[in-house]
């Protein structure tokens, strides 16, 4: 993308239209829908577990309530987005005119936003077979949809771009939305399957209404939607507060987030895999179980963002001109992006946070409301903040704002969860990311200091990722860090058990 379009009008353009497969992963995939469905097909999975003793194969096949879950919701939620994939389409120069009212010439920005309106069908879909397969204890396929999807995009831009420009890179947008459901669909079919469209009709009406899931209740799923919306408006804000600044400033905002944020999203890796444990705990009522497993995800996903925070605030200019400063992408650029990323750094903490501590919130039967509240004060500090700020300091003024209010987010959510749902211990907890901290300031510090030393940009960031993660594991070992000095016997661990298994 930076490549064939740099920092412009057109990218700009093409960024406003990719707000809305943005916002549609984040309901569809990544939170609304993963937190709402992953404890659904859990809490199935369960009672299927407790219902199958003394039914034959077609008795529990025609009773399973996963089968009835799935269609029970499934063909509702296809005939739903359909509906909002075609209203968007129609209504593009309305969605461009709300999200940049700035921008000079929006028709670029319509012409994209009518071809990634199509993932709003694609990415439910996709979002709906992950949760179903992840709870399934399902990983690889789940794990592949992002891959299809960048397959997607980059195939459509090489193919097209030179014929339609930017519009080549919507286009991809769409056709990786649809990888993303069908390479999960025969992992979908084997696992899950396609299920009933009513319970059993000899059944008494009372079961089937018990059995029936009762999950498109709005008070069930509303929580969830708004929290996710909250979170993703955080970029709607971002957007609309650049479209007023120089041509390119929202180019370098997504591509200074877009980087920052690699060590959040594979620290978040570790609270995916475990969500569904935490789910089937809490369905189990092993609350001590899924406290234990709470606080072992937030030391570890703190300690992997905390270290690949200090790489990227100590690296920024190295990593940017490596992986964008070619073709129609200048130095200038690689500059701005560069100090923008090292101020978004300073919220990876936060964001990371956020994603690990909603989880077990929506792990109960019935979700609760403070993770919305909880998101909607941070919104509004970033709100806020970036409207004061974005006068001042421009593009570093956006990019610290939405820091501030996704840090506050964090805290609310750390505070609350114990009072509220696990009874996690919040000082241990508060002190351990603290004394990571410190050592991610080391690293970061050094790194910073060391990079402009060595010219050759990829050399210096090639030997970053060796200093950081040495200068943060000798600083969490002079401190006493409890997940630095534990962590080379837990890998000593998890060598034994591999070695084990082969």
């Amino acid at each position: 993308m930076a490549h064939l379009f740099g920092a412009g009008h057109d990218s700009d353009a093409f960024l406003i239209a990719w707000t809305v497969p943005e916002m549609a992963s984040t309901l569809l995939i990544e939170d609304a829908m993963a937190l709402l469905m992953v404890p659904a097909f859990s809490h199935a999975l369960a009672r299927r577990a407790a219902a199958r003793a003394g039914l034959t194969r077609r008795e529990a096949r025609a009773q399973d309530p996963v089968r009835l879950l799935v269609g029970a919701t499934l063909p509702r939620l296809v005939v739903l987005l359909a509906a909002v994939a075609s209203v968007l389409v129609m209504a593009a120069p309305i969605v461009v005119a709300v999200l940049a009212p700035g921008l000079p010439d929006p028709r670029l920005a319509i012409e994209c936003t009518r071809l990634t309106a199509l993932t709003v069908l694609s990415f439910g879909i996709a979002g709906y077979f992950s949760a179903a397969l992840r709870a399934h204890r399902s990983f690889v396929p789940p794990a592949a949809i992002y891959v299809s999807y960048n397959v997607g995009i980059i195939g459509t831009m090489l193919a097209l771009h030179a014929l339609w420009g930017v519009r080549a890179a919507a286009a991809g947008v769409a056709v990786g939305g649809l990888l993303m459901a069908l390479v999960q669909l025969p992992a979908f079919i084997r696992n899950v399957g396609f299920g009933p469209p009513r319970a059993k009709r000899s059944a008494p009406r009372s079961q089937r209404d018990r059995d029936r899931p009762t999950l498109i209740a709005f008070g069930v799923i509303a929580p969830v939607i708004f929290f996710a919306v909250f979170r993703q408006s955080q970029v709607l804000v971002e957007r609309f507060l650049a479209a007023s600044l120089p041509s390119g400033a929202i180019s370098h905002l997504n591509y200074a987030q877009k980087v920052a944020q690699m060590p959040m999203v594979l620290s978040l890796m570790i609270c995916t895999v475990t969500f569904p444990v935490v789910a089937q705990a809490m369905a189990g009522g092993e609350r001590e179980k899924a406290r234990r497993r709470v606080e072992r995800d937030l030391a570890l996903a703190s300690l992997a963002v905390l270290m690949g925070t200090a790489l990227v605030i100590g690296y920024a200019p190295q990593i940017i001109e490596v992986l964008f400063e070619r073709g129609a992408f200048t130095h200038r650029d690689t500059l701005a992006t560069a100090s923008v990323m090292r101020v978004y750094g300073l919220g990876l903490l936060g964001h990371c946070l956020v994603g690990a501590l909603s989880r077990p919130f929506f792990s109960t039967a019935r979700p609760i409301w403070f993770p919305a509240f909880a998101m909607g004060a941070g919104l509004l500090v970033n709100i806020v903040a970036g409207a004061f700020a974005v006068g001042w300091w421009g593009t570093y003024g956006i990019a610290a704002a939405n820091a501030a209010g996704i840090s506050t987010t964090a805290v609310l959510l750390l505070t609350g969860l114990g009072s509220r749902i696990i009874t996690i211990q919040v000082r241990r907890v508060a002190a351990s990311i603290g004394r990571l901290g410190v050592a991610a300031v080391a690293a970061a510090a050094t790194g910073w200091i060391a990079g402009p030393m060595i010219p050759d940009p990829m050399l210096s960031a090639a030997l970053g990722c060796l200093l950081v993660p040495a200068m943060f594991g000798a600083t969490g070992m002079a401190i006493r860090a409890l997940e630095v000095t534990a962590l080379p016997g837990q890998i000593s661990q998890l060598t034994q058990r591999f070695r084990n298994v082969r």
